[in-house]
């Protein structure tokens, strides 16, 4: 006891490996207590559903939005198509439409991009946020409409759209949780390993989900796939330790020396495998699309919070059931591989061959894929409803894009002029703003108009009106409508709210005709209002025939602002929509690839550095690695399947993070070996010791990656998910029969580049 209470003072991790399992009771009440906050907290995280959040903040686009979230409401909007309908009957369901409560605009008309070949095209516009319950009860009633015919929706109003993806989580993580216990089972020492197992990795995730809380809120894409990520990457410090237990307990009869000496060797090994992972999640928090950010954010407190789990409770949970573990005991179940080992040995470089050969063509392939930086021309992996109602609609008529102008607010002569500019551009099917807004047959909403014609619009008395004008002058301190109230004209919109804000506090009364006559054009005009006109910028709300993205987009963006910037020539001018969101997705694309890959590369190399004391060593690791990224990005360009960008960024970062932990095993392994054996026979002998590490982790990986990419139905998740099960697969591939072969190759590089000099006591062999 003494000697060990020694060893403890040398070695730190001694003394707090032996901390832990004293203080297990302490730990458990933690546990407990952390569990019901995170419990009560996962409902309160926000999850945001809208990826144009996540721009860099000085990109055009994030900034015109943050305008419009400050200064304007949102409105819901809907695209519906109706098939196999006579142009007559589409022009009366057009009519019940526009007749629904809280809908403010319909288009529809007798051109190509409203009905062809039998079939009607409606774009809705509703006097409402799209998250207002109302709203989608108005939607509904859209949809009963409709309902009688061949018909396809599409719309920003969502309904519990984070629920719907968790839904289908849920079944991703029940399936990937049968599937991975049965891995598990096949590369355990006991089967009551993998009940520890998953009582640890419900605390770690539950950790991990409740946290989010203090982040204040997570993209929609993080909330979906952090939990099955965390499992895929993190499984792995549950089995490290469990192995490293019953190697422990052989060697000492007492349950708690086992256990503390096991945790002190696995505190290291684990803390230093989790490293690389980390480093490739770091790489993500500094891409320029926030995005990357949010995961990298959320999936290393995952790993923290799967440590932390490992370290503290799981010695706790060991200690209650000692001999559950030693009863279930059970023969390896995995096939010993030396054979294949030395199979790999003999044929020296059989393999590397046509790996290099195929690199150069998967890196060429990888740097040509045709990446989507928009929404709809991802291509979907599992059906959705709204995105086939959507590629419906775009098949059927002309391609639509939302665009939005921000100007400077005030110059309501200006405006006009913007948009009669925008009525003239072919490409332009509807061009809204408040300075063309009709009132009746000679006004719009901002034409200036005197006390005679105001009389004349609301049917009122000329001396009625004059006074009206009078006590706007006052409250304005415009006082040519005092002096000269004859000659003084207002803009209409500011007239009508003024007297609305009259009617209010009982200060005007009506007769029931001026009532009736003011309460049609209330509602309308202020839902007009409140989406056209902010503190400082009026907005314009354009529908235009181009796609999200391509050359003709773009062209027309730069018409709108300098027809816009004519006008104002000194002022901010935003023009933004799906064409700028895609724009400056792609514009951050292509500096954040570049910047992840190097960082990504960068970090590891130097935790592969530190660790095995080589850079020759350390570089061959990462080329292996990195060829699986190379060949993995190839696929989409060799099948033609269109993913978002999002999927190279993310997933290219988490695979040389996580899977360069398969190298490091195998690279372990054989540096332990080759101290005691000919390197060929220790290199045999590592790759045999290596297959159930790396196969286990390699195959939980791969199937998460794969069930999520096979179940889950939003198409950016959907493509990570593919992406991540592929690149597991081939990183394992690569590792356990390229890897072996060059690090023969470069044996004799690899000794002499060694910081530290190791001894050999086997010698090497001829």
């Amino acid at each position: 006891m003494e000697t060990r209470n020694s060893t403890e003072k040398k070695n730190p991790l001694l003394s707090a490996a032996a901390l832990i399992v004293r203080s297990r009771v302490l730990i458990f009440l933690l546990f407990a207590a952390a569990a019901v906050f995170c419990i009560l907290s996962v409902n309160k995280v926000k999850i945001n559903n809208d990826l144009t959040n996540y721009l860099p903040p000085e990109s055009e686009t994030r900034r015109g939005l943050s305008v419009m979230e400050e200064e304007f409401a949102a409105f819901g909007t809907m695209e519906v198509m109706v098939s196999n309908v006579t142009f007559e009957r589409a022009q009366e369901l057009a009519g019940e439409i526009k007749a629904v409560p809280k809908v403010t605009g319909v288009e529809f008309d007798d051109t190509p991009a409203h009905y062809t070949r039998a079939s009607a095209h409606y774009s809705i516009r509703f006097g409402g946020p799209a998250s207002d319950p109302e709203i989608k009860a108005q939607m509904d009633r859209v949809r009963g409409i409709v309902a009688p015919y061949d018909h396809y929706i599409s719309s920003n109003i969502i309904d519990n759209y984070s629920d719907q993806l968790q839904g289908e989580m849920s079944v991703v993580i029940l399936l990937a949780v049968i599937v991975i216990f049965a891995v598990l089972l096949l590369t355990s020492r006991s089967y009551f390993e993998v009940v520890i197992f998953a009582i640890v990795f419900v605390f770690a995730a539950l950790l991990n989900m409740g946290t989010n809380f203090l982040l204040g809120e997570v993209s929609v894409i993080t909330n979906t796939i952090a939990v099955i990520m965390q499992l895929a990457l993190a499984i792995d410090y549950a089995i490290i330790f469990a192995h490293r237990y019953q190697d422990a307990a052989e060697l000492y009869p007492d349950t708690k020396e086992a256990l503390t000496q096991s945790l002190a060797k696995s505190i290291a090994e684990i803390a230093s495998s989790s490293l690389t992972t980390i480093s490739g999640l770091a790489a993500l928090t500094l891409m320029q699309f926030r995005l990357g950010y949010d995961l990298g954010i959320v999936l290393s407190k995952g790993i923290l919070c799967s440590m932390l789990t490992v370290f503290l409770l799981m010695p706790g949970l060991i200690l209650l059931f000692p001999r559950a573990l030693r009863k279930t005991r059970h023969k390896k179940l995995l096939p010993n591989i030396t054979g294949f080992g030395r199979f790999l040995v003999k044929s020296r470089v059989a393999l590397v061959v046509p790996f290099l050969l195929i690199l150069p063509f998967a890196v060429y392939c990888s740097m040509n894929v045709d990446y989507s930086f928009s929404d709809d021309s991802v291509d979907e992996l599992v059906y959705s409803e709204t995105r086939e109602a959507t590629h419906k609609i775009n098949d059927t008529f002309a391609p639509n894009s939302l665009i939005v102008v921000l100007v400077p607010s005030g110059d309501y002569a200006a405006e006009e002029a913007i948009l009669r500019d925008y009525a003239k551009i072919s490409q332009v099917k509807s061009a809204t703003g408040l300075a063309n807004i009709e009132i009746d047959d000679t006004h719009v909403l901002t034409s200036y108009v005197g006390p005679r014609e105001f009389s004349e619009i609301l049917e009122t008395d000329l001396e009625e009106a004059e006074l009206l004008f009078t006590a706007y002058g006052l409250e304005k301190k415009e006082y040519g409508a005092i002096a000269a109230p004859d000659e003084y004209k207002a803009p209409l919109v500011d007239l009508f709210l003024y007297l609305f804000e009259k009617i209010d506090q009982g200060a005007v009364q009506l007769s029931e005709q001026q009532q009736e006559t003011l309460l049609s054009l209330r509602g309308d005009l202020e839902t007009g209002v409140a989406q056209l006109r902010g503190e400082h910028y009026d907005r314009f709300i354009l529908t235009a025939a181009v796609p999200a993205t391509g050359e003709e987009s773009i062209a027309l963006i730069e018409q709108l602002r300098a027809a816009a910037r004519a006008h104002y020539p000194e002022g901010e001018i935003f023009v933004i929509g799906d064409v700028t969101s895609s724009r400056d997705l792609e514009a951050s694309y292509k500096s954040d690839s570049k910047l992840i890959s190097l960082l990504t590369i960068g970090f590891v190399f130097l935790i592969l550095l530190f660790t095995f004391k080589t850079p020759v060593g350390a570089a061959v690791l990462v080329f292996v690695i990195q060829g699986s990224i190379w060949i993995n990005f190839s696929f989409p360009y060799l099948t033609g399947l269109r993913c978002s960008f999002v999927t190279n960024m993310i997933v290219s970062a988490i695979q040389m993070g996580a899977t360069i932990d398969y190298a490091i095993v195998l690279n372990s392994r054989y540096q332990g070996l080759r101290a005691l054996h000919p390197k060929r026979e220790a290199m045999a002998l590592a790759v045999n010791e290596a297959f159930p590490t790396v196969v286990t982790s390699g195959a939980i990986m791969s199937v998460a990656g794969f069930l999520i990419a096979w179940r889950i139905s939003d198409v950016y998740v959907g493509h990570i998910g593919l992406a991540v099960g592929r690149g597991a697969l081939i990183s394992v591939i690569l590792v356990m029969t390229v890897l072996p072969q060059l690090l023969l190759l470069f044996d004799s590089w690899i000794e002499k580049t060694t910081f530290r000099t190791h001894s050999n006591e086997g010698g090497d062999e001829g």
